[in-house]
């Protein structure tokens, strides 16, 4: 059943991610915390190896097929990406995972509110 869980996870993270354009990290994380029991570390760290390829990869090419992606901004963030990640999982390392989910939730918050009221 866990398999089938993690399976149904990914691909709606997947859906949403090429929908939204948001990281699928926002439906994975939750979901290994909360339905499959992992910790906010593991979950975390999960995510980001799972998103490593798949979700940039294939949905990028639909948007780029489109001519929706402005390739110079994609590659400055994507740079920022891959020192932030290793920032962040340092960073990350040093919490405990009550605080690191709690900061977690927190960020969730203050995005929706932000998109919400604005």
């Amino acid at each position: 059943m866990n398999w089938l869980l993690v399976g149904l996870i990914g691909l709606t993270a997947g859906v949403v991610s090429g929908l939204f354009g948001v990281g699928g990290a926002i439906l994975i994380i939750p979901g290994l915390v909360l339905l499959l029991g992992l910790s906010q570390h593991a979950a975390q760290g999960t995510s980001l190896a799972a998103l490593l390829l798949p979700v940039g990869f294939l949905g990028a090419l639909q948007y780029y097929k489109r001519g929706e992606v402005n390739v110079p901004y994609a590659a400055i963030i994507a740079i920022g990406l891959f020192f932030g990640a290793f920032l962040g999982a340092k960073l990350a390392g040093t919490m405990g995972d009550l605080a690191l989910r709690r900061a977690f939730g927190v960020f969730l918050l203050l995005v929706a509110a932000r998109l919400l009221f604005s």
